[in-house]
């Protein structure tokens, strides 16, 4: 390979290992380098950019919203963005909130106020009609704005009446998985690292971004 050729793959390879996911969600972006930093790679936020853009999300699914927050904030940053879109869909609310999660309650949604508006909204549905599954999208985007990985994944479970648990954010004090009797706000990040829907996620991106990294 000549030597410009190589300098070029380095640099690329050396952008990607620090990409930057597209969220001020300090939560998420935990989350998201506890399981990506053995591999080697460091995840930036939103946070680390002051010049950072507002993406719409006014996608009509958890990919066409993953897509805009990648592509879109890539080519503003000039770096490699992850976009992430992930939310709750409850089976006897007729998949609601869905991609509206985080703010189902309004524009000024807070985690409490969104679990209580779900909790409202389920009271007096039986606990075998109270299934839920958590989605996770990931799209990947290099600077010029094309999207080089895309995977989604998702974790099955059942709404609590009242939240337990102090651990994790979003709806997990209410999500329980039911082999385990415990919900995602009791089990801790250990267990939630392996059974999420964003370690899911992340086990299917993970071998594409190593791959994308080596070639």
């Amino acid at each position: 390979m000549p030597a410009s050729s190589q300098s070029k793959t380095d640099r690329m390879n050396a952008e990607l290992q620090q990409f930057v996911l597209g969220t001020h969600n300090r939560k998420k972006r935990g989350e998201l380098d506890a399981l990506l930093r053995p591999h080697g790679f460091a995840v930036r936020s939103l946070e680390d950019f002051s010049n950072a853009i507002e993406v719409v999300e006014d996608g009509n699914s958890f990919a066409e919203n993953a897509a805009k927050k990648a592509t879109e904030q890539a080519v503003h940053l000039g770096a490699w963005v992850l976009g992430e879109d992930s939310g709750i869909s409850i089976d006897a609310l007729g998949g609601e909130p869905g991609i509206y999660s985080a703010r189902y309650g309004g524009p000024d949604a807070t985690d409490e106020s969104n679990n209580r508006l779900v909790l409202e909204k389920l009271k007096g549905v039986p606990r075998e009609k109270r299934t839920a599954f958590y989605t996770c999208h990931m799209t990947l985007s290099d600077p010029q704005g094309n999207v080089q990985i895309d995977c989604e994944a998702t974790c099955h479970g059942i709404l609590r009446t009242e939240p337990s648990g102090t651990g994790g954010f979003g709806y997990d004090p209410l999500f329980e998985i039911a082999e385990y009797h415990q919900t995602f706000g009791e089990l801790g990040p250990s267990i939630k690292s392996v059974l999420s829907h964003r370690a899911r996620a992340t086990r299917l991106f993970l071998p594409k971004l190593l791959r994308l990294a080596r070639a």
